[in-house]
């Protein structure tokens, strides 16, 4: 079957593909294909109203943030729902114009390098713990791997559309 990003985890988890957690926050492919581009190019926007790369890159690094957080949470076993966010709004409330592309590569290394970090101490047991978001039931491992299944979609947009 075939996902689309409004069908949501099961999308996501198909583009992150069978991979496992240490190995997906590991991967350096998403940086190295973000260092080719340029600061010029970094501000394209590829219609009215869609956002600029460096938009897109912060977009991704706020998600990450955002999700490892909750993943942190659940980790520990708090049962807790995890909550959605406005992705517009945190973009539009963001600095991302204003920094260089390169600060924004340095933010995007750095998150990641905490992610993969956390990650790596967790358990298999503390892998397997469910909880709820979006009113589905999901490991904490597929949770991690949607992560990376976002930042998957974003990055096949920006060599679609973009570049």
């Amino acid at each position: 079957m075939t996902y689309s990003p409004k069908d949501g985890f099961p999308y996501y988890l198909d583009l992150a593909g069978n991979s496992d957690c240490q190995t997906l926050f590991a991967s350096t492919a998403t940086l190295s294909f973000l260092e080719t581009i340029s600061e010029e190019k970094s501000t394209f926007r590829y219609a009215p109203g869609k956002w600029s790369i460096k938009q897109v890159v912060g977009h991704i690094v706020d998600h990450e943030r955002i999700k490892m957080s909750r993943a942190f949470w659940l980790s520990r076993n708090q049962q807790l729902q995890l909550w959605g966010y406005d992705q517009e709004a945190l973009v539009q409330n963001a600095r991302f114009a204003e920094q260089s592309f390169q600060e924004l590569l340095t933010d995007y290394k750095n998150v990641r390098k905490a992610s993969h970090s956390f990650v790596c101490s967790l358990s298999t047991e503390q892998l397997q713990i469910k909880g709820k978001a979006k009113n589905q039931e999901i490991s904490l491992s597929d949770f991690l791997r949607t992560i990376i299944g976002h930042e998957l979609h974003h990055i096949n947009i920006l060599k679609e559309k973009y570049l």
